[in-house]
C-alpha cells in the first residue's frame, strides 16, 4: 500500500501576471514543495475572464475555465488562491470559498484594506486559513514577520517605502535633476508605471497596503478611507536640493505610529536622514523598518511588485496553509489575529519637524513677517536659508526654514496667514521630517 497522502487541490482564481508566476514556481518547484507540505501540491482550475488570453506555457489548457462556480462548488479544492484584484467580485468568491470550508490566499491589498477584519472573522469563525502575504511588499515577507516573528513583541512604530512607482520616480529626481511630469512618462515608457498612475503616484496604493501592515502590527480595525493621503506629484526638483544642502533625502513614506489609545496612521512625502537606509532604498525596491518595544529596530528590503517576487509570496503562503491542512491544524495562523476598532489621531495634532518653503518676492521685511507668523503659533525655527538675491524684481526667491518638533496643526495656521501675504509668489510648501 503506498504511503502517499492524496494532493492539496489548489484553485487559482485569476490567470494574469501573478497568476502565471504562481504556475510556473508550483511545476518548477514540485518536488520540493511536495516534501515540504508533506503532500504533492496540485492545480485543479485556473478561474479567468478570458479563455483565449495566452497563458504561460505551464498552464494546462483543460484547467482553465470561466465558470466561477465550477470552481467554488468543488469539494475536492483545498485553497483557493485570489490574485484577481479589485473588490468585485473577489469578495464574494472568498467569502463562499471559506463558507465552503476552503482555505484562501489572497494578494488583493485593495480588498484586504477595505474588508480584511470581516474577510478574517469569517476564516477564524469557520476554522480556515486566510493568508496575505503577497498583499504588502511583494516578495517581503514583511506580514509573515508581523504576524508569527513579533507576536511576543508590542509593535511601536512601522515607517516603510511600499510603492516601486513612486520610490523610482523620486530615485531619478534626486540624481537627475528633472520635474516629475518628465520622470513619470520615462517611467510609463519603461513600463514602471500604469498608463494611468493615480493610484500610485497619488498614494492610495501604498495607503491600502499600510491598512494591511496595521492590522498585524497594531491590531487595527479602522475605515481606511480616514488614513492621512498625499502623493509625490507637488514635489520639485528644487525640493531635492535643498533637501541634500539640509542632510536628508525624499521619500514616499507610509507612516504607523501606535499612540496608546490612538494610532497614526499617514502616508505622504517626507525628508529622511540621507545617511539613513530608507533614505538609500532607490528605484523600484521597498523597504519595511520595524521598531518593536523589545526587539528594537527590524529592516526589511526587497522586490515590492513584479510577477515574480509577488508570486514568491503566493506560493509561500499556499505552502504554510496546505501544511497546515495536512497536519490537521487548518485555522491556526487566522485564529491569532486579533483585531479591535482603532481611532486615529487628526494630523492637526500630529507633532513632527518640517521644511517650509516660501517662494517671495525679494523686499525688505519679508523674513520678518514670517518668522513673526509661525512664532506666534508656537513654531520655533531651528534652520533658515534664503537663496540668494532676486535677478529681477518679478522673479521669486525661496526662503528655506527647518523647525523643531511642533505641531501641525500649528505649522497650518501660520502657512495659511503667510500664504495671504502680497509678497507670497506661490503656494507655501510643507514636506514633513521623519528621523529614520
Amino acid at each position: 500500500m503506498s504511503n502517499e497522502k492524496k494532493p492539496v487541490r489548489i484553485a487559482l482564481l485569476g490567470g494574469g501576471t501573478v497568476g502565471g508566476g504562481v504556475i510556473r514556481l508550483i511545476h518548477g518547484s514540485a518536488d520540493r514543495l511536495s516534501s515540504r507540505v508533506g503532500a504533492p501540491l496540485e492545480i485543479a482550475h485556473v478561474l479567468v475572464r478570458d479563455r483565449a488570453k495566452t497563458r504561460v506555457p505551464e498552464c494546462d489548457a483543460s484547467l482553465v475555465t470561466t465558470d466561477a462556480s465550477r470552481v467554488l462548488e468543488d469539494a475536492s479544492v483545498d485553497i483557493v488562491v485570489e490574485v484577481m484584484g479589485g473588490a468585485d467580485p473577489a469578495k464574494s468568491y472568498i467569502e463562499r470559498a471559506i463558507a465552503a470550508g476552503k482555505s484562501v490566499v489572497s494578494a488583493n491589498k485593495f480588498l484586504l484594506a477595505h474588508s480584511g477584519p470581516s474577510l478574517v472573522r469569517l476564516a477564524a469563525e469557520r476554522g480556515v486559513d486566510l493568508a496575505f502575504e503577497a498583499s504588502v511588499g511583494g516578495g517581503i515577507p514583511v506580514i509573515r514577520t508581523l504576524r508569527d516573528a513579533l507576536t511576543s513583541d508590542q509593535v511601536e512604530s512601522v515607517h516603510a517605502i511600499l510603492n516601486g512607482t513612486s520610490n523610482y520616480i523620486l530615485t531619478r529626481m534626486r540624481a537627475e535633476g528633472l520635474p516629475f511630469e518628465s520622470i513619470l512618462a520615462d517611467a510609463q515608457r519603461l513600463g514602471y508605471a500604469e498608463a494611468e498612475p493615480s493610484l500610485d503616484v497619488d498614494g492610495h496604493d501604498a495607503a491600502q497596503k499600510l491598512v494591511v501592515l496595521a492590522m498585524l502590527a497594531f491590531g487595527a480595525e479602522l475605515d481606511a478611507a480616514a488614513v492621512h493621503v498625499e502623493g509625490i506629484r507637488s514635489i520639485d526638483a528644487v525640493d531635492f536640493r535643498f533637501a541634500e544642502r539640509f542632510g536628508f533625502n525624499i521619500k514616499h513614506l507610509c507612516i504607523g505610529r501606535d499612540r496608546g489609545d490612538r494610532l497614526e496612521l499617514r502616508v505622504h512625502p517626507a525628508m529622511v536622514p540621507s545617511t539613513s537606509v530608507i533614505g538609500n532604498t532607490n528605484d523600484v525596491l521597498n523597504c519595511v523598518f520595524i521598531k518593536g518595544r523589545a526587539l528594537g529596530p527590524c529592516l526589511l528590503i526587497g522586490r515590492g511588485a513584479g510577477e515574480m517576487p509577488t508570486a514568491v509570496s503566493v506560493v509561500a503562503d499556499i505552502v504554510d496553509v496546505a501544511t497546515s491542512r495536512v497536519e490537521g491544524k487548518a485555522g491556526s495562523s487566522t485564529r491569532g489575529i486579533r483585531l479591535r476598532e482603532r481611532r486615529l489621531v487628526p494630523m492637526e495634532e500630529v507633532e513632527s519637524r518640517y521644511y517650509l518653503r516660501f517662494d517671495v518676492a525679494d523686499q525688505p521685511g519679508v523674513l520678518a513677517t514670517v518668522a513673526g507668523a509661525l512664532g506666534e503659533e508656537g513654531v520655533s525655527i531651528e534652520q533658515m536659508v534664503q537663496e540668494g538675491r532676486a535677478s529681477a524684481p518679478s522673479t521669486p526667491v525661496s526662503v528655506l526654514m527647518i523647525t523643531h518638533l511642533c505641531r501641525e496643526g500649528a505649522v497650518n495656521r501660520a502657512m495659511a496667514r503667510i500664504g495671504r501675504a502680497s509678497f507670497m509668489k506661490a503656494a507655501p510648501r510643507l514636506i514633513r521630517i521623519e528621523g529614520v
